[in-house]
């Protein structure tokens, strides 16, 4: 029997187990932060697996931690082919759970590497000096962490080697897997990271500049505006002898001018025949 979460991930069965509550709730926050479609899949049906391998463990609600998680990646890659980003899926579905107060909030005692140091200085900036809103650095910070794991690594972060190329690079490799609202997040998170880096002196280079800016192609072939030659032209073969010319000299006119849309300038079909009649054309001409 399937199971369709919030009308977008369809499930081959409901989830299962004592996180399939939560299911729901962590999908649409994934969505509303802009996620792609592929993106909000992969998360929910790691998060389901995981929930439903609780259940077969026997393991609380009140008990999981992050050992559970490595443990289940490690089960789950024996069974099926591990893709890109389980990983990173299972924590921010355990980050929003701890969020949410539904399991424990953990003490992790480990030594972090120079890029996680490097990222935690990032957000105490962000909280501290910028005071931005919590959401807006949660979605800001993993994007951070993937920029200074590719660029560093397992190794010491050193940004003064930093180039355009490589800031480039990053986004062309990461944008075309994103929706275009969480592409346009990556860019400005990663536009405040590099003030962040020259603020520091970590890097000497203005790289704000080489972020590259994500095109919304939308409307991509509508073009802006005609131009002033082209409006002319139409204008003069507009018969103004009549009176459905002079209405429709006025209303070219209107959107020419003043750069109204055409429900702006076009009132009830009647009201408007009975103006138009009233229309002095010399006085458009002038």
């Amino acid at each position: 029997m399937k199971c369709i979460i919030n009308d977008q991930i369809a499930l081959l069965r409901p989830p299962e187990g004592p996180l399939a509550l939560y299911i729901a709730a962590f999908s649409k926050g994934a969505s509303e932060q802009g996620y792609a479609l592929s993106s909000l899949r992969k998360r929910i049906r790691v998060a389901a697996g995981f929930s439903r391998w609780l259940s077969d463990k026997s393991i609380r609600l009140r008990s999981v931690s992050s050992g559970h998680s490595a443990q289940y990646l490690r089960y789950r890659a024996r069974r099926l082919r591990i893709c890109e980003g389980d990983a990173t899926a299972l924590r921010e579905f355990l980050e929003f759970l701890r969020h949410q107060a539904v399991i424990p909030t953990e003490k992790i005692h480990r030594r972090l590497s120079a890029v996680e140091r490097y990222a935690q200085g990032f957000e105490r900036y962000l909280r501290e000096e910028r005071q931005l809103a919590k959401a807006t650095i949660v979605n800001y910070m993993p994007f951070i962490r993937d920029f200074l794991d590719d660029c560093c690594g397992k190794g010491p972060v050193r940004l003064s080697r930093l180039r355009a190329g490589d800031v480039v690079r990053f986004v062309q490799r990461q944008v075309p897997r994103l929706h275009l609202k969480r592409a346009k997040l990556l860019t400005t998170s990663l536009r405040c990271f590099l003030q962040y880096a020259r603020y520091r002196g970590d890097i000497c280079l203005d790289l704000v500049a080489a972020v590259p800016v994500v095109a919304n192609w939308s409307m991509l072939s509508i073009p802006r505006a005609i131009a002033p030659d082209q409006v002319r032209r139409l204008l003069v073969h507009i018969k103004r002898h009549t009176v459905v010319g002079r209405r429709d000299y006025a209303v070219l006119l209107l959107l020419a001018w003043l750069g109204l849309r055409s429900g702006e300038v076009a009132p009830p079909h009647l009201a408007f025949a009975n103006a138009s009649r009233r229309l002095d054309g010399k006085a458009l001409t002038s």
